[in-house]
């Protein structure tokens, strides 16, 4: 049940003065795409009469079947806390896609999560998800495009003036605040112009939402202070990557389904099968969780970065994580996924392939105590401790041979994802990078 009207909605932007509001969503990529309107034509919005052109949106539909229908999801309205200069407010709803024939449309990537939440529905559960995004701030350079140059040579939790990016950090925290963020912690990360801001949990699909926005509003104002943010993994060689850990729980007749506190560790049954559907799936997974070329820059061993597939209550080399707390904060936290990702996909493939442990009843394999980084190959051995793919062509056949997964997709969304992903590298393949250069021109 929807806590605003239409009617509502309509209020609201007239109090507020709104004079604009953007229809968001986003492409198959996670890259958010946005119809602007003007508050007269708000009313045919919330009425879900706003169409636009699909064919012209990556992985959407073919230039045949191009029409498609927003309808926006009242409770996503919010007013940017920025203004133009020219006054009046912007507003903002986030639509789900529909056809023409009023389906939802199957390469909505928002679809895609709510359907995997509907399944989780059927069996009883609903998923609450905690996301701790990383990112870059860079400097522009005198044209003002983006640079790699680090805004501040600051390391973890470092403070003002080592830390000169907090004046930024701290206008993203208060823009989200005032779109209705509960942000909990925001800090330097351990690389030289690194940032994490942390918000509160909420309900799986309420986060996809944040995520999306979230990066939005981070390079809005990130602009604003004359600097680029990038969610890019790996930006920098050499220095940490950014993650974006995701923390997951499930929840049944208002009861944390993942504790059990006759449990040694404090987990349910449920919690033991999710991690094991996770583990049995993590190798597809990565190919939504890390879908860029870059993403594996990251995944790399020696800079913190989680690429052996295990579980622990304690270390964090593992690749899934059981955080300290217990009762209603019981959770497991996923530490491989990057900010590049799909929020929506990503959250969706992570359920399906949890629900998949819930259904059969995976169980996972022994807890890896042992710091994995400090293991020869012969220990990861005889623990049965495997790695994630090395790159995305690696992770997307191994997608392709994951029933599970790309039933979580869907068939419109994997084609296309894939057809995406084979160009990318096609691309990166053929092209002659600089270390080529500096590697061989003067040597051959």
């Amino acid at each position: 049940m929807s806590k605003y009207s239409k009617e509502d909605i309509l209020k609201l932007a007239e109090e507020t003065n709104v004079k604009f509001i953007r229809l968001q969503f986003t492409d198959i990529l996670g890259i958010i795409k946005n119809v602007a309107i003007t508050v007269e034509q708000l009313e045919d919005a919330v009425n879900n009469k706003i169409m636009f052109d699909g064919s012209s949106i990556d992985g959407f539909t073919r230039i045949q079947e191009s029409d498609m229908y927003l309808r926006p999801d009242l409770d996503t309205f919010t007013v940017f806390p920025w203004r133009p200069e020219d006054g009046g407010a912007v507003a903002r709803l986030i639509c789900d896609v529909y056809t023409p024939e009023g389906e939802p449309f199957a390469g909505d990537p928002r679809n895609v999560l709510k359907r995997a939440l509907n399944e989780a529905a059927e069996m009883g559960y609903s998923m609450n998800v905690g996301p701790e995004p990383e990112f870059f701030l860079f400097e522009l350079d005198e044209n003002g495009d983006p640079t790699t140059k680090p805004h501040d040579r600051g390391g973890y939790f470092d403070l003002a003036p080592v830390d000169q990016g907090q004046d930024a950090r701290r206008s993203i925290v208060l823009a989200l605040m005032d779109m209705g963020f509960e942000v909990e912690a925001s800090h330097h990360e351990v690389a030289p112009g690194q940032h994490e801001i942390d918000f509160k949990y909420a309900d799986a699909l309420c986060t996809a939402d944040n995520i999306a926005t979230f990066k939005f509003v981070t390079k809005s104002l990130a602009y604003k202070h004359g600097l680029h943010a990038t969610f890019m993994p790996k930006p920098v060689f050499g220095e940490n990557g950014s993650g974006m850990h995701v923390h997951q729980s499930l929840f049944k007749d208002g009861e944390n389904a993942f504790y059990n506190e006759d449990d040694r560790l404090g987990l349910s049954k449920t919690a033991y099968y999710y991690i094991g559907g996770l583990l049995k799936h993590a190798k597809a997974l990565t190919a939504i969780t890390n879908p860029t070329i870059n993403s594996y820059k990251r995944l790399v061993p020696g800079y913190e970065a989680p690429v052996y597939i295990s579980w622990s209550s304690r270390n964090r080399s593992a690749l899934i994580r059981i955080p300290a707390a217990r009762g209603t904060g019981t959770r497991l936290e996923l530490r491989n996924p990057d900010p590049s990702a799909n929020p929506y996909l990503a959250i969706a493939v992570m359920l399906k392939a949890g629900l998949d442990g819930i259904k059969n009843k995976i169980e996972p394999p022994a807890e890896v105590v042992e710091n994995i980084y400090d293991m020869n190959d012969k220990r990861m051995k005889e623990l049965g401790v495997e790695s994630l793919p090395g790159n995305i062509c690696q992770a997307v056949e191994v997608l392709m041979q994951d029933d599970i997964i790309k039933a979580a997709l869907g068939n419109h969304v994997l084609e296309h994802f894939v057809d995406a992903k084979e160009i990318e590298w096609d691309v990166y393949r053929t092209q002659v990078h600089q270390w080529e250069l500096d590697q061989y021109l003067e040597t051959f």
